[in-house]
């Protein structure tokens, strides 16, 4: 029984536990069961020394010679195994996590790793190169992989939980071969095709067409966020392009850079997801014009109707769509915004100075405001509101407490559908999250 539950739900049934040992006395295994529960149903663990994961560690097989390693890394890297070697599809984080998940490959094959080929330049897909690559390994990428990572050394870090403590994002890798065109190649016996892309997440995008096993390697470019929302990149043009070139590919199966994506943005949701998304970019292009601000179209939860003959679609187009708002938005206006918004800047020691001015002083007026905006369950202005409180009033005991609450709120209210604010929140409220058994 327990086998046929998404993983995160026994965090539930260790929960129920604890007072049914306790109970029974059995007192030993009510503080195991304690360690093991929460109210987060999603598979997710994590802490600041693994980053975030998306499920148990685990080795999957989607087709026949074609492995994807889930829940080692933030990301899911692959390999492809053909009779002169295995061709390994991005490097995950760090080598630890690669190294993880080569130790389950060990067990099925000693094929030696023959090829690397890096679906984009992300620290999350690179970072664990040196563990794959040895001396005879051919690392191949797109033609704009350098440019990517050059922009990423001039970026600022992700959040916390994103990437483990002591790992920098920026990374320095050197393909030996950049693809600039499309490429077939035969390796061992199995049809590889490379396929640039130049939209979705990035403009350095190497789709893997595996055609003899109706297997499509995307990597990121229909990551939700149109990008990584700390860096200025992703577009919605490029995605769209990215798009019709899969669909044109007719696979059977798309394997994603997170186990997510490949869940949810399956090739049977790309046809309804392509024409919902062109139906929002032209819906926030237009009410860009018409002078809205960037709160105001988030507000109109735009819903094309072309959804309606595409159930599939729905769940991937809810996860994109609010941050598919933010990047157009950002993308299509200056730094001054409608309504003047940007037009003067004010850091948060300001505003909350300005905050407890209005509400004479005390951290009571902030512990009031709060406490409404949670009755009122707005909790991210509610944890905006208590972090000002807290620049100004750093030992409001109450007021910390309410802090933990909101962001356990925000955390399970995240945790489906939008892991990176979870991550955010994550780091915020220091969570460690042991993995799920």
């Amino acid at each position: 029984m327990k086998d046929r539950l998404p993983a995160g739900f026994m965090r539930g049934v260790y929960a129920g536990l604890v007072p049914a040992y306790e109970l029974l006395g059995r007192t030993a295994d009510a503080e195991a069961a304690r360690g093991r529960s929460g109210r987060l149903l999603a598979d997710y663990w994590g802490n600041p020394r693994d980053g975030l994961r998306f499920g148990p560690p685990r080795l999957v097989q989607p087709a026949p010679g074609v492995y994807v390693a889930q829940g080692h890394d933030f990301s899911d890297f692959g390999f492809i195994l053909t009779d002169d070697g295995i061709v390994a599809v991005d490097a995950a984080s760090t080598p630890g996590t690669v190294e993880g998940a080569l130790r389950e490959l060990r067990k099925i094959t000693d094929l030696p790793i023959t090829h690397v080929v890096l679906t984009h330049g992300h620290w999350d897909h690179i970072g664990g190169l040196s563990a794959l690559a040895g001396d005879d390994a051919e690392v191949i990428a797109q033609k704009n992989f350098p440019d990517e990572v050059r922009m990423q050394h001039t970026a600022p870090p992700p959040f916390p939980y994103l990437l483990p403590d002591e790992h920098d994002h920026r990374l320095h890798v050197e393909p030996d071969r950049l693809v600039a065109e499309p490429e077939k190649l035969t390796i061992g016996g199995v049809d590889i095709e490379l396929l640039p892309i130049a939209g979705g997440e990035t403009h350095d995008g190497l789709i893997v067409n595996l055609p003899g096993k109706g297997v499509v390697f995307t990597g990121d470019m229909s990551m939700p966020y149109l990008g990584a929302p700390f860096f200025s990149e992703g577009s919605a043009e490029g995605l769209f392009e990215a798009m019709r070139l899969v669909i044109d590919l007719n696979p059977d199966l798309l394997i994603h850079g997170h186990t997510g994506l490949t869940l949810n943005f399956t090739i049977e949701a790309f046809p309804g997801l392509l024409a919902a998304l062109e139906d929002l970019h032209e819906t926030v292009l237009g009410a860009i014009a018409d002078g809205l601000t960037l709160a105001e179209i988030l507000q109109l939860n735009h819903l094309p109707v072309v959804l309606r003959e595409h159930p599939a679609a729905i769940t991937p187009y809810l996860a994109t769509r609010d941050n598919f708002i933010q990047r157009v938005h950002r993308q299509n206006t200056g730094y001054w915004h409608a309504r003047g918004d940007g037009v003067d800047v004010f850091t948060p020691e300001e505003w909350a100075a300005a905050l407890d001015l209005l509400g004479g002083g005390t951290d009571e007026a902030f512990v009031n405001a709060v406490t409404e905006l949670v009755r009122g369950n707005d909790l991210a202005l509610a944890l905006r509101l208590a972090d000002a409180g807290l620049l100004r009033h750093p030992a409001a005991g109450e007021l910390k407490k309410l802090r933990a609450r909101i962001l356990e709120g925000l955390l399970e209210r995240h945790q489906m559908l939008n892991p990176f604010k979870f991550a955010y929140y994550a780091g915020l409220a220091d969570l460690h999250l042991t993995a799920v058994e």
